[in-house]
């Protein structure tokens, strides 16, 4: 069975300066719960992203359990949207597109993750019981991050 998340935000910035940020593979900690101990392990990791680029990560989802997880940035389109793939890690397939367009109260930022577990039934069912609620909770935090940063009036 394959799965799909899909969220939009919009913020108060500019195209250049969300391209930035949301490009930069070394933004995701920031925008990533504490909880899940996520920890880039590439080394030399570029600041522009760029098709082909190869980011690895672990990541401690369930019960501590430290995971290693490879992910390739398979397309990219400046200032429009990227793709990111998962080459290795917990799901038998990982595809996330993020887009960011302008609009008139801001960037409008929307994420769309397809994947399925692995394991058959197996899968589905760690899925029914918190893969699909751990996934919300992460994009929920990242949104919440996402507000704090640029929509909050500090």
């Amino acid at each position: 069975m394959i799965y799909q998340l899909k969220r939009k935000q919009i913020l108060k910035s500019d195209l250049e300066t969300m391209w930035n940020f949301v490009s930069s593979p070394k933004n995701l900690p920031r925008i990533t719960p504490t909880y899940m101990n996520f920890n880039i392990t590439s080394k030399d990791l570029k600041d522009d992203m760029y098709p082909g680029m190869l980011i690895s990560y672990t990541v401690t989802p369930v019960l501590g359990i430290p995971m290693s997880w490879l992910t390739e940035i398979t397309h990219v389109s400046d200032k429009k949207y990227f793709v990111d793939e998962q080459r290795y890690g917990p799901y038998a397939m990982w595809h996330h597109q993020h887009f960011i367009e302008p609009h008139k109260d801001g960037i409008l930022m929307t994420d769309i993750v397809t994947y399925k577990m692995p394991l058959g039934i197996l899968g589905r069912i760690a899925h029914w019981l918190f893969v699909k609620r751990q996934l919300n909770s992460i994009f929920n935090y990242r949104f919440q991050k996402m507000e704090e940063i640029f929509n909050s009036n500090k």
